[in-house]
């Protein structure tokens, strides 16, 4: 924010200005009861240099990703930035572009949202995706109440491993429509339990939600949870919250979902406490008009040269309220940029690369820690670059020994799940990515020797 000075001759001109004897003036219509008078209990001005150094003790005293071990993931996911990601990103043409109304003027940023477009289909295996999402948790809100006007049936099915946050943001789009939410468990392996997501999806379906890999980390049976939709005539929606999988697993598209959102954080965005975040939305040809948001197509102009508008915006600000897909206001341009230059940095084999290092090395974890007295992987089922780790002690006594030893240990499941699932109490959810060495895996494996 910057600060513009004012001295006393300015602040007198401007108080002639609105015909008031002094600054005290201006606040006459609030109660003197809600008033502070007197000065603020702040400390005496500092220089730059003093406010940086001691800005950057402040900064010492926090626990990141930079300076420790990290291996916590559950939807959010320390994964590597290349430098050329925020150089390009902070190019001013992009950093302070908002909306591309005006195509022609617009044309670097409808390229790029288009670009991001395609990637996110070849990505997810479907056809057409919009120009990007808040976050994954409110795309996939959106992905429900759309799955929900194509079929106009109520009930949709969720599995209780997908993410419990996106759970909750169902809930919430949902509260006052007429939307039924049900619930279905996990198994004993860690997938959504298949006669459960059978016995649900009864006529009157809209949709079935299941991700892969899911909460726990396991990789779902997407297929199978397709085939049960398409025979109850609802739909499938998928969600992918760690979007690296994509470069290690098939398409959902490909194995029969309809619609698949998720979180792309993992592709160029940094941690950054939580947010902000982008969220992806893909879909099948037959429902792009059922989409949320904008897409950008790519035209020729009347000397055929190539070029890039907004082909569809089904919102209240282009059409008619009550055809209005969602009131989605607007797309994360910046942070969809930064996913789109970071895939094309990667290409495919680099993003498949990627991907396998981050499963080999969440898969020496897995066996290290199994190995490691007081500690039991619970779940049997395939899983990514996150798994589940039932420990002897308390997760959390365990994350604060762990945390004076300079690591960052996984999530204490019981505080998302709760007495709804008990045998969670002491489950320990363990992320780890292609920026964990060996020396840090087997720190942790010792740390927890000493721990439990």
């Amino acid at each position: 924010m910057r600060f513009f000075p004012q001295g006393d001759a300015d602040v007198a001109a401007m108080l002639d200005a609105v015909g008031a004897a002094s600054p005290a003036d201006l606040f006459s219509t609030i109660p003197a009861k809600f008033r502070k008078t007197g000065l603020l209990d702040l400390p005496p001005a500092a220089s730059e240099i003093e406010l940086r150094r001691e800005y950057a003790g402040y900064a010492k005293r926090n626990a990141s990703a930079g300076s420790h071990a990290f291996f916590l993931g559950a939807g959010a996911y320390n994964h590597d930035i290349p430098a050329a990601v925020p150089q390009l990103l902070n190019r001013s043409e992009f950093y302070t572009s908002y909306t591309p109304y005006q195509p022609e003027i617009s044309q670097g940023t409808l390229q790029a949202i288009f670009e991001y477009q395609s990637l996110i289909c070849l990505l997810t295996e479907l056809d057409v995706s919009n120009a990007s999402l808040y976050d994954g948790a409110s795309g996939l809100a959106e992905a429900v109440i759309m799955a929900h006007r194509v079929t106009r049936k109520a009930r949709i099915v969720v599995s209780s491993a997908v993410h419990p946050h996106y759970v909750r943001a169902i809930r919430t789009y949902v509260r006052n429509l007429d939307i039924e939410l049900v619930v279905v468990p996990f198994g004993q392996d860690g997938r959504t339990d298949p006669s459960a997501l059978a016995a649900a999806m009864a006529p009157g379906a809209a949709a079935v939600v299941v991700q892969s890999p899911n909460f726990l980390g396991a990789i779902e049976d997407v297929e199978g949870a397709s085939a049960a939709a398409k025979a109850a005539g609802a739909l499938t929606i998928a969600v992918v919250t760690e979007a690296v999988s994509l470069g290690f697993l098939r398409g959902p598209g490909a194995l029969g979902a309809d619609i698949v959102v998720g979180e792309g954080q993992s592709f160029g965005v940094p941690l950054s406490f939580g947010g902000p975040y982008l969220g992806f939305i893909a879909a099948r040809e037959s429902l792009t008009r059922q989409l949320p948001g904008r897409i950008v197509g790519e035209a020729k102009d009347a000397e055929g040269r190539r070029g890039f508008v907004l082909t569809l915006a089904t919102r209240e600000q282009h059409i008619r309220r009550e055809r209005a897909t969602s009131n989605i206001c607007t797309n994360q341009g910046l942070l969809a940029l930064a996913a789109t230059i970071h895939l094309s940095l990667l290409g495919r084999d680099g993003l498949h690369r990627l991907a396998l290092q981050n499963h080999h090395k969440a898969s020496y974890a897995a066996t290290r820690l199994a190995s490691v007295k007081g500690c039991r992987l619970p779940f049997k089922a395939p899983f990514f670059n996150e798994f589940v780790v039932e420990l002897a002690a308390d997760p959390h006594e365990v994350n604060r020994s762990l945390l004076k030893r300079g690591i960052v240990g996984g999530l204490a499941l019981g505080r998302l799940y709760g007495p709804a699932e008990p045998r969670l109490e002491r489950c320990w959810l363990v992320a780890v990515t292609e920026m964990n060495t060996r020396e840090e895996i087997d720190r942790l494996a010792d740390a927890l020797e000493g721990s439990l």
